[in-house]
This record gives structure tokens, sequence and C-alpha cells, in this order.
């Protein structure tokens, strides 16, 4: 009898082949994710994003085209006992060689009553970012999917005042050399859920240790009313989520009141 982990990945060659690792595949090759000899840090929070991810890049390099390395790298920020343990029994029984180091980013956001999850967010990917350049890394890759893009562009409309969406890649301005990739850019989040319980897989939602270790932990509020909103709309219009995605390569700046350049400078449109 196979093992656990080898019926997931034939699983991801035959059944989920069309709905995840092609469209995985498709935002490498459309957006230059991966150049030959990258070393990218495969970066691994115990969700189920991140984890297939993993799998997905295995998965890719099985292929191997061009000469890549990976390193599967998970930062501790503070975890119970309980989210330790959770994270390092997926990356065994998943077959994931996971590199873990720790921080102390939870105590540090223990007291801030203002935005926490923004500044932890920031922490984490600092740590995250130096991390892997010291293990030689040119690249971390996080688990970001369409969906999370489409509810930040509406997030940063809604919320925020602001017309924005998440890159699928992005130089570092603070670690040089560094690049931001997110090659799970055109994975639906309904199919990442649907391989998650074919295999009855458990993982974390907030890894948070104010927040329960797995997946009832505590979510977004903003968001979850955007995700909320977005079903919504889609069940009048099934374009709109397309739409939402595009909107964002749409842009005609001679019809916006005002934007920002790349060295944030404002623009108005009736300037001399």
């Amino acid at each position: 009898m196979s093992e656990f982990f080898e019926r997931v990945e034939e699983g991801l060659r035959k059944n989920y082949a069309r709905r995840l690792f092609k469209p995985f595949a498709k935002a490498i090759v459309e957006y230059g994710l991966i150049k030959p000899n990258d070393k990218i840090a495969v970066c691994m929070s115990g969700g189920k994003d991140s984890a297939l991810m993993a799998k997905l890049f295995q998965e890719l390099k099985r292929h191997n085209k061009f000469p890549f390395e990976l390193v599967f790298l998970v930062m501790d920020p503070g975890y119970s006992p309980a989210n330790r343990q959770k994270i390092e029994e997926n990356a065994r029984l998943l077959n994931i060689p996971v590199t873990i180091f720790e921080t102390d980013i939870f105590e540090n956001v223990f007291e801030i009553e203002k935005s926490p999850c923004y500044l932890c967010a920031r922490m984490r990917r600092g740590h995250l970012y130096a991390k892997a350049k010291e293990l030689g890394c040119n690249k971390i890759a996080l688990g970001h999917h369409y969906d999370d893009v489409i509810e930040t562009i509406l997030m940063g409309m809604l919320y925020g005042g602001q017309v924005q969406t998440m890159l699928p890649k992005l130089k570092s301005t603070n670690f040089e050399g560094m690049e931001l990739i997110r090659p799970m850019y055109f994975v639906r989040e309904k199919d990442i859920i649907a391989w998650r319980e074919e295999y009855g897989l458990e993982f974390l939602r907030c890894a948070c240790k104010f927040t329960s270790a797995l997946a009832g932990g505590e979510v977004d509020g903003k968001r979850q009313k955007v995700k909320e909103l977005i079903r919504t709309l889609k069940a009048e219009d099934p374009q709109i989520e397309q739409n939402i995605f595009k909107s964002v390569e749409n842009v005609t700046l001679a019809t916006v009141i005002a934007y920002k350049d790349k060295d944030g400078i404002r623009h108005r449109f009736d300037e001399e």
C-alpha cells in the first residue's frame, strides 16, 4: 500500500492537475516567477494554502525543465505547543522537509491594540526575508490565491479608499536582491478546499496564540464580509469575480481623478 503523501502527489498529477497544478504553472510562466538557478524559500504558515503550494512546488521540481532549488521554510512566531505540533505532523504526513526557525513576534505584538494583525504580518514577512537570505535564497514564495487577490482589491476600495492589488511578484525594498512571488495567483480557494477535504487534511487557520489552534480560529471580519459580498454578487452575475480581477489590469489613467506614481508622487487629472 502506498504512503499517504504518494497518494496526495498522484492526485495532484491526475485528479487535480487541471484545477490546481495547471493554474499554478500558468502563473509561473505568465509572470516569470521562476528563473534558472533561483533558490526559493517556500514559506509555510501552517495553513492549507501554503501546504498545497509546497506540494505543487515539489511536483514542479519533478519536471525540472531548468535548475532551481527549494527550501521549505516555517517560521515559529511563538506558536502554542498544539500549533507547532500540528505543523510538524502535517509536514511529516505530506513528506515536506521543512526548515523551522523561531522568533518572538507574538510576544512583541501582544500589547498592540491597533492593527496587531497588520503589524504581525509585516514583522513575519521581514523575518522570512532575512532567514531566506541567510539560507542563500533569492526569492520567497507566499501562498496567496486568486480569491485573496480579488478580496484585497475590494477591501482596498471599500475600507482603504484606494485602488490597488496584490502583485504576483514584488522586489523587496529592504532586502537587496530578494523578490516575493505568489505562484498560487490563479488557483481558486474552492479547489484548495476540495483538495483538503478529499484527503481529510486538517490545517491551522490563524496560527496566532490568541485564537484556537485549528480551523475554527477567528478570521478577519472585514475580509469575511467582502467574501460574502462577492458571493452574493456572483449569484447574480457569474462574471463578477473575473471582472474584479481584471479591473486592475484595465486602469485608464486619463479617466481617474488622481493617482500615485511608483515614487509615491501624486498626480491629478487637471495638472498642467
